[in-house]
């Protein structure tokens, strides 16, 4: 056999061990608290879930990066890849991933299981149907819209007001076609016409409260606070108002079980809910993390995106609302990224610029001082590529140590776990050294159009934010519920600290321009929709859906 060069060929070429066998061997869970999905793949059951409660918490390290550019970061790989070198240097270690969204798969970006020899395995089941839980998400949020429509046409005791219901429909696809539509045409018997939508899944406030909620009764309790409009006095209209908690908590009733899977060292990973970073607050489950953390010495997670999206959200919605302490963070970082954050365009990053990388050095530095504000220490971790040179990665050693940050070289993608060693070690020493003291960047009584300005201001580096006036009355009036407590939730371009995505490296003087704010009161966050941010992504010129295929015994190629 020729040896593997893709990412899926090095997947397909892995030797996988039953789920079963894993699970007892390496976390000693007997086969009656897992639900397979054929030999690879299992779901943990609730009861043994619960007969860890009373067990302490290892320690939890965030996976996190600086802005995305074309160059490429690696924060999966390096997630898989440190986990696995965690495991070799004797630390019992569970990753916990985000489960990949159909549409960015067939889209831009191909798959999100990681690459080379750090990956979560199997590859093609996780980046496309998986076990059903996207699915399982978008069908009881589109239950939900039914039922709305349906209570309207069925003469609409609740007074809904046709022209302010909030909720849309989603479907686990880019798909610009759907973003606005006009639904319920064709005639009396279809319902009352009115202008509508689709969001991408992982958009939906259902993967949000799906990810936040800690068991069935907590999960039932969001959904039923979930606004799905409101009528003409401007009164909210809840999904209990319809009696739609029930329904939608028994289409998620096994989605949201964490899924147990493993990497290409066999070591077991929980791969578990995934809402966008950019539009949403970009983690995996809570339930998948805070079980691993009664399971594992070590659990490793990743947030979406750069730091400023990601981070800021795992820290000040997930830590906060699940009350986790991070142990430490991993900013992952490449040269050929921080060249592009330096000026150079793709097409040279091949060629030795020590100057970009001390340009573009301003990014990774934002990013580590953003961290260091929520009192979590921090790595920096430079995945190594063949074009990079000794004296691109001098350069960028020296600057890690002037800002008062170690910076460790990785090669997993090429080696694996042995190519993480030095990274997990370096994160073993700041987790050991007792340094961690978490705390959110704000508290929940602060005022949410203060909140707003403290994440732009303190993590954005904005002078200022914008806020038209009849939006500052909307934050006015949350105030005054219990929305007033709410963390907010930015969705701003990943590309940028700013809201322009052409403004890379650490852009100075500009304000944040607050465009809509959605309450979200089953999730229990208000976002914030800054700049030009689209809810339903559409697919590029050349999708990657394009060398995407299926040989005749089945065997997928070209993803990723």
């Amino acid at each position: 056999m020729a040896t593997p060069k893709s990412d899926i060929e090095i997947a397909q070429a892995a030797t996988l061990r039953p789920i079963i066998d894993l699970a007892k061997d390496r976390l000693g869970i007997d086969a009656e608290y897992l639900e397979p999905y054929g030999h690879d793949k299992a779901k943990i059951s609730f009861d043994y879930i619960k007969n860890l409660k009373d067990k302490p918490n290892g320690k939890l390290v965030l996976v996190t990066a600086i802005t995305p550019t074309p160059a490429g970061e690696g924060k999966t790989t390096t997630t898989v890849g440190l986990g696995d070198a965690l495991n070799r240097i004797g630390k019992n270690t569970l990753i916990c991933l985000r489960e990949p969204s159909l549409g960015p798969s067939f889209g831009v970006k191909g798959g999100a299981a990681g690459g080379g020899y750090a990956q979560i395995v199997p590859m093609e089941d996780i980046n496309l149907h998986f076990t059903g839980d996207f699915h399982a998400i978008g069908v009881a949020n589109n239950l939900l819209a039914a039922l709305v429509d349906n209570h309207i046409y069925w003469g609409n005791k609740l007074g809904i007001d046709e022209r302010r219901v909030t909720w849309r429909r989603v479907v686990d696809m880019n798909d610009r076609a759907l973003r606005a539509i006009v639904n319920s045409l064709g005639g009396v018997g279809n319902g009352f016409p009115r202008q509508d939508g689709f969001d991408i899944t992982v958009a939906s406030e259902v993967m949000a409260i799906f990810c936040l909620a800690t068991d069935i009764d907590d999960l039932k309790r969001r959904l039923g606070n979930i606004v799905v409009g409101y009528t003409r006095e401007r009164k909210a209209v809840r999904a209990r108002d319809l009696n739609a908690q029930g329904s939608m908590a028994a289409l998620l009733k096994d989605a949201i079980k964490p899924n147990l899977v493993q990497t290409l060292e066999n070591n077991p990973a929980f791969v578990h809910g995934g809402p966008f970073a950019n539009i949403a607050h970009g983690c995996n489950s809570v339930l998948a993390t805070t079980t691993a953390m009664k399971m594992a010495d070590y659990t490793v997670t990743e947030a979406g995106f750069g730091a400023d999206l990601g981070a800021e959200k795992f820290f000040d919605i997930k830590c906060r609302k699940a009350g986790l302490a991070p142990d430490a963070v991993v900013i992952v970082a490449t040269i050929r990224a921080l060249k592009m954050h330096g000026g150079v365009a793709k097409d040279d990053l091949k060629d030795e610029n020590v100057a970009a990388v001390e340009a573009g050095f301003a990014n990774l530095e934002r990013h580590v001082q953003n961290v260091a504000k929520f009192g979590v220490p921090a790595v920096v971790s430079v995945n190594r590529f063949i074009a990079d040179t000794d004296a691109e990665m001098a350069k960028l050693i020296e600057l890690c140590d002037a800002a008062g940050v170690r910076c460790v070289e990785a090669n997993h993608w090429a080696d694996g776990g042995a190519g993480a060693e030095d990274v997990a070690r370096a994160v073993v020493e700041i987790v050991e050294s007792g340094e961690a003291s978490f705390k959110p960047l704000y508290p929940d009584d602060m005022g949410l159009e203060e909140k707003i300005r403290t994440v732009a201001r303190e993590i954005y580096r904005a002078d200022d934010i914008d806020v038209p006036a009849a939006i500052s009355k909307q934050l006015a009036e949350l105030d005054a519920t219990e929305a007033g407590q709410f963390p907010i939730c930015m969705a701003k371009t990943q590309y940028s600290f700013s809201t322009d995505p052409t403004r890379k490296a650490a852009p100075a003087g500009f304000n944040i321009p607050v465009r809509a704010i959605k309450l979200s009161a089953g999730a229990e966050f208000l976002v914030v929709i800054t700049g030009d941010i689209m809810t339903m992504p559409g697919l590029p010129s050349v999708p990657a859906a394009d060398k995407i295929d299926v040989d005749g015994n089945g065997v997928i190629s070209g993803l990723f």
